[in-house]
Order: C-alpha cells, then sequence, then structure tokens
C-alpha cells in the first residue's frame, strides 16, 4: 500500500493540554508519527513525500478568515507583553454570529474550542502539510490505487470550517472528501475514530453530495459531549445524510462490527463511488483516552471488514495516542484492509 507523509508535520509540538481542571502534558505527541509510521512500514507501506496543492483545495473546507487566523495568530500573539509559548484561549463567544473582534485573544477564543488545540511556532506549517499528505493520497487514489494511507498529523476531524478543537486545525478528512467531490466523484466519510467527528459533521451538515458516518464512543459523557448524538442526521438539503452511531463506553469487537454493518448499509444506498476512512486508533482498549474496547486483532478484523466495500479508499489518521498497542494497532489494520 502507498503511503504519505512530510518531515515538516514534526514541527507542532503542543505541551498544554487541560483535563479535569489539570494541567497536562498534550496527548497529541509528535512521538506518534515514529510509532505509526513503524507500524505502517512493517504492514508493507510504501511512504511518499506529498505534492503541494496550495491553498484552494483547504479553503474550500476552511473559510479565509480561519486560514489567515492559523497561519498568522503566533506570531501576532508573541507580540503580547507576557504572553505565553502557546496560543491558547481564555473566553470564547457564545454563538458563531457574536462580534469578530481584531484582539488576537478574542479571535483565539473564537477560533479555537477549546484548550486542547494550542498554537505553537510549528503548528501552522505541520498542520498544512498534514492536509497536503491527505490531498496526495486522494490524487493516489484517483490514479488508480485501491487503498493509501496517509499519516496525516496533527489530526483534523474536531477542525470545523472556522474553528479547532480537539487536538485538530485543518480537517483532513473533509478536505479530501470535497476534493474527491469537486472531481467529480461521490465520497463518504465513515469515521472510526473513538471520538465523534463533529467537525466533519458540521462542515457537511447541511448538504447531500457527502455522506458522513461516525462510530464512537457515547457523547454523553465522552468528548466532544455537544455532538455525537444519533438524532444528529443532517438540516435541510443534508437532512438523511450524516449518520451518528454512538456506542456505549467499552465497547468491544464483536459488537463494534456489527455497528459497522448499519454504516455499510447506508453506504451502499448512498451509492458511494470513493471511501474516506477517518482512522482513529484510539478505540482501542488500552488507549489512554479509553473510550472503547477494541482489541489489537480486532483492528484487523476492522481493516478486512471495510475493505470488503471494494470501493477506492483513502485511509486518513486520526487519533490513537502513546501506548504500547499503538504501533501494532496500525499494521494489524492495514495488514487485514490489504488481505481482506
Amino acid at each position: 500500500m502507498k503511503a504519505v507523509f512530510d518531515e515538516r508535520q514534526w514541527k507542532h509540538d503542543p505541551q498544554n493540554f487541560m483535563a479535569n481542571g489539570q494541567s497536562l502534558r498534550n496527548p497529541e505527541q509528535p512521538e506518534r508519527i515514529r510509532i505509526l509510521k513503524e507500524g505502517a512500514l512493517r504492514a508493507g507501506a510504501e511512504f511518499l513525500e506529498p505534492e503541494d496543492h496550495g491553498s484552494a483545495p483547504i479553503s474550500a473546507v476552511h473559510t479565509p478568515e480561519y486560514l489567515t487566523f492559523l497561519e498568522n495568530i503566533y506570531t501576532r500573539w508573541k507580540r503580547i507583553e507576557g504572553s505565553s509559548d502557546e496560543v491558547i484561549p481564555n473566553i470564547h463567544p457564545d454563538n458563531r454570529g457574536a462580534n469578530y473582534p481584531k484582539s488576537a485573544v478574542g479571535q483565539a477564543g473564537y477560533h479555537q474550542a477549546d484548550t486542547a488545540c494550542p498554537i505553537a511556532e510549528g503548528t501552522w506549517e505541520a498542520a498544512y502539510w498534514s492536509a497536503q499528505s491527505a490531498l496526495t493520497g486522494a490524487d493516489l487514489v484517483m490514479g488508480g490505487e485501491s487503498a493509501v494511507y496517509s499519516l496525516s498529523r496533527p489530526p483534523g476531524h474536531h477542525a470545523f470550517a472556522d474553528m479547532a478543537g480537539g487536538f485538530c486545525f485543518l480537517n483532513n478528512s473533509a478536505i479530501a472528501a470535497e476534493y474527491f467531490r469537486a472531481k467529480g466523484l461521490k465520497p463518504v466519510v465513515l469515521d472510526v475514530d473513538v471520538h465523534h467527528g463533529n467537525g466533519t459533521q458540521g462542515i457537511f451538515y447541511k448538504r447531500n453530495d457527502v455522506l458522513t458516518i461516525s462510530l464512537h464512543a457515547d457523547p454523553d459523557r465522552f468528548y466532544p459531549f455537544f455532538w455525537g448524538g444519533a438524532q444528529e442526521r443532517g438540516e435541510g438539503l443534508g437532512e438523511g445524510y450524516n449518520l451518528n452511531l454512538p456506542l456505549p463506553r467499552g465497547t468491544g469487537d464483536d459488537e463494534y462490527l456489527v455497528t459497522l454493518q448499519t454504516a455499510f448499509n447506508r453506504i451502499k444506498s448512498f451509492g458511494a463511488n470513493v471511501l474516506v476512512v477517518a482512522l482513529g486508533l484510539d478505540s482501542h482498549e488500552n488507549d489512554p483516552l479509553q473510550g472503547l474496547s477494541i482489541t489489537t486483532p480486532g483492528f484487523a478484523r476492522l481493516g478486512e471488514a471495510i475493505s470488503k466495500l471494494g470501493l477506492p479508499t483513502l485511509l486518513v489518521q486520526e487519533g490513537g495516542y502513546l501506548s504500547e498497542d499503538l504501533g501494532y494497532n496500525i499494521q494489524n489494520f492495514l495488514k487485514g484492509f490489504e488481505g481482506g
């Protein structure tokens, strides 16, 4: 399997993360790259560097106002006397139609949903090349590859059109899906991360040209809390084009694969001809974020099941955090996918 990654993605090294009122080391560490890449190589992946598609495919999903913010906020932030080493919001508007302030502090609150997405000197460059890795993967799929793995890091599925959140800045899976759609294809985004893909849902929620599906831990007691319920089916033209499949905490392999069949039925009804998998590995039983209980062999079964859809597939890396199992989880998924 072809795989895509750019070394500039190492440049994002977030330090801050707040959980239950405590300031902790951010779980989305650059070390994830080494572990994921080694696991993919063991599965036989052949890594390529991405091509630069410029900003147009990114701005097809994200607002230019937001992209200007991401590219420039760190420089602006550091002009503030006594500012921290990372851009971290401390105030948020109560709605997206509120005043758009000129202040860097105010704009940080507007464009960053939480404290899990601090912005430092290398964040924009890493996020940009993470998106370019997904776009190059999409090119390879359209060029005839049956499946491609994009090691996109930082991840993306919590990023809305104009808002970062949950370790995410640019929504790589959504950018790739929109890129496929612009080329005349009918894409579906299947999100198997332990967290609901709220950013992806938000981007396509009022549209009927991209189907979005997310299997995730029930958000009633799990991040992102405010999105991911089964009642969220889309709006306007998009009604019926979003499917959420929330699962009880601790759901394991067998129950997960049964629920996955519901997703497959919807994909077939939509008539998709290309698949974007938002590939979170944080549904593993030993992942530090502890939501679901997929086993390492279970990821091979998951990969095999998805491959049997028979669709050209772009696998975009989302979550999956530091544990002894992370590299074996991506290895098993990729091997399962290619053997399916």
